[in-house]
């Protein structure tokens, strides 16, 4: 009997040491937001079902534009894409992060003008995980 109990409980731990579904998740997004401030945008959220991951590495992109009062793109030269990327740490299957994209623009979008940044993605390329935010900022 104790044999048989040594055997089982030494079973039921190697099922879970080598399958990979039993130590890891399913990554994915959630809580991601996007605020503007000023010329930057700030980009924050949480990544989930990591299981025994240590760091992520996540990047953002998105399309900055200087537009006019009047919702104009005034010229085709102010407007271009940016990114951030960073690594985050792990813990308990999850990672907080948050990246800054700064718009620098040339020429210059010097007031009346403002920048606006749209098409903003949050990508674990590691993990094939993405994230589209809508809506302009």
């Amino acid at each position: 009997m104790r044999r048989f109990f040594t055997i089982t409980v030494t079973a039921v731990i190697a099922l879970f040491l080598f399958n990979p579904m039993a130590s890891g998740g399913s990554p994915h997004f959630v809580d991601v937001s996007a605020e503007r401030s000023g010329d930057s945008l700030i980009v924050s959220g949480k990544e989930a079902g990591l299981g025994n991951e240590t760091q992520v590495h996540i990047v953002v992109t998105a399309d900055a534009a200087c537009i006019n009062p009047g919702s104009k793109h005034p010229k085709a030269a102010n407007k271009e894409s940016f990114s951030a990327e960073g690594d985050f740490p792990v813990q308990n299957g999850k990672a907080e992060f948050e990246l800054i994209l700064t718009a620098d623009l040339q020429p210059d979008c010097s007031p009346p003008m403002t920048v606006v940044w749209t098409n903003v993605t949050v990508t674990d390329e590691e993990h094939g995980v993405t994230k589209s935010i809508p809506g302009t900022f």
